[in-house]
């Protein structure tokens, strides 16, 4: 399996190019790769190019790129998870699955039950966390176009403020009458809540009704924050996305 590797930047057919810090490392101590080798590498725009590398040292690899193509790797469902957040490794696991599942934008949200508080600076640091995770599993998976990672925001902000019209809007309701499977199917784009592993409270739920979202349910199981994501994503693809 040829290596992929997110490289930040523009990157143009035939060009050479230096990395350094981390990415090198990465190629030259971890993958032990040689002059002559040649890798897949994409600055998540949407094309992937072959490189072969042209020369590595201690600290740095150069790369000359041929040129690019487009891996067709894109779900045609456009959707949006708004995600409450959850601690740590969880929050991470809920970014990687919903990358590879090729949500195409994660907005984090503080809710009333979350036990997961952000300061701004904080907050930053966070998305910034987040969006590495998001390279490392376009890395993984194919894919060549990095979901967009919003900085957290207060749930109640973020209904106040909502930047796009879409075909549904979802809320995920343990127990709710509806069926997640039973709605009308949306044309291209979906958004999907998604609570933290305290859940939603009542009014985070009447905020939701009030903004346009569906109550919809999973089944009759309660399922962690993580398995909820994970799930709603696989069934929509499923549904309607690139898993029919």
């Amino acid at each position: 399996m040829t290596t992929r590797l997110f490289v930040s930047g523009a990157l143009i057919n035939g060009a050479e190019i230096e990395l350094d810090g981390d990415r090198a490392r990465y190629l030259g101590k971890v993958l032990r790769t040689r002059v002559g080798d040649t890798i897949t590498i994409f600055n998540g725009e949407g094309p992937e190019w072959p490189a072969t590398i042209a020369r590595i040292s201690k600290n740095s690899v150069g790369l000359a790129l041929g040129d690019s193509s487009e891996a067709n790797t894109e779900s045609p469902l456009k959707i949006h998870l708004v995600q409450g957040i959850s601690r740590g490794e969880r929050m991470d696991f809920v970014v990687q699955k919903a990358t590879e599942l090729g949500v195409k934008r994660i907005t984090p949200v503080l809710t009333e039950f979350g036990v997961v508080k952000l300061k701004a600076d904080r907050a930053e640091k966070r998305r910034e966390h987040w969006q590495k995770v998001a390279a490392s599993a376009c890395e993984q998976s194919g894919r060549t176009r990095l979901p967009l990672i919003d900085t957290p925001i207060p749930l109640k902000n973020w209904f106040g403020s909502k930047p796009e019209k879409v075909d549904a809007e979802l809320i995920l309701t343990p127990g709710g009458a509806t069926a997640l499977s039973s709605i009308a199917a949306p044309e291209t784009k979906i958004c999907v809540l998604i609570g933290p592993e305290g859940g939603f409270s009542d009014a985070e739920y009447q905020d939701a009704e009030v903004s346009g979202f569906k109550a919809v349910s999973l089944g009759p199981r309660v399922l962690r924050t993580e398995s909820a994501a994970i799930a709603t994503l696989a069934v929509l693809q499923s549904l309607w996305g690139d898993l029919r």
